[in-house]
């Protein structure tokens, strides 16, 4: 297939300016709404998080639950206007693509997304619970749990984001070798180190627990193999 029409640098810079100026416009619209709902979605990550873990949250200072909840609103935008940014990053890499290329990459802006709110879910669902109770684990007749609100809501909504974005890893991995980047020849005999990649990026990303480390490393290694899976049959 061929290209379309070859887009000048002054173009290319124009239309990166055009992706920018679209998704800052759609969080910006998006942030003084989601803040007054920040609230509420302080309270069901509560509820959520702690279940039935009799831990009690505390603030420490006048303006710390205000400030969380500009933090809470601006993660809220970002995964409210997620399908609207990402499908604007795609629209740019479009014009570079070959045709069947296009229709590939317009058909998994809609899977990209759900995978982003399937890494939430995983995160507050399973992730967080299990991070609380791990810290209530070295609870002792002389050692007591105060977790501060502020820390709990942070870190979730940290690690939130951070699991949408490592659930991306099989569409990743699949593009690479539907649109014949690499083969699947060579990404397999790379899994050794694009284990110890994801084990870094890891530490890096999460809180200095290995709790929180090894349960974002497995699930996206698992997710890798399941891409590499996809686009072996794709390719057979």
């Amino acid at each position: 297939m061929a290209h379309k029409k070859e887009l000048t640098f002054i173009e290319h810079l124009e239309a990166l300016r055009t992706v920018l100026i679209r998704s800052l416009l759609a969080l910006a619209f998006g942030a003084i709404p989601l803040f007054f709902i920040a609230p509420y979605v302080i309270n069901i990550l509560i509820n959520i998080i702690m279940h039935n873990d009799a831990v009690q949250l505390n603030f420490f200072s006048p303006l710390e639950v205000f400030i969380l909840q500009i933090k809470t609103a601006l993660v809220l935008d970002i995964l409210v206007c997620f399908p609207y940014i990402a499908k604007q990053i795609w629209n740019f890499i479009l014009p570079a693509l070959y045709d069947n290329e296009r229709r590939f990459i317009k058909s998994i802006v809609l899977i990209s997304s759900g995978l982003f709110i399937i890494g939430v879910l995983f995160c507050l669902f399973f992730i967080m619970p299990l991070v609380i109770r791990f810290g209530m684990s070295f609870v002792t007749d002389n050692i007591q749990a105060m977790f501060g609100i502020n820390n709990v809501i942070s870190l979730a909504l940290w690690l939130s984001l951070i699991f949408g974005i490592m659930f991306q890893f099989p569409l990743i991995t699949y593009a690479l070798l539907r649109c014949n980047i690499t083969t699947y020849k060579t990404v397999k005999s790379k899994r050794p180190y694009i284990f110890i990649g994801i084990l870094i990026l890891s530490a890096i990303l999460t809180p200095p627990d290995i709790v929180s480390q090894l349960m974002l490393t497995i699930p996206t290694y698992g997710l890798f193999e399941i891409g590499l899976l996809l686009g072996k049959k794709q390719k057979s």
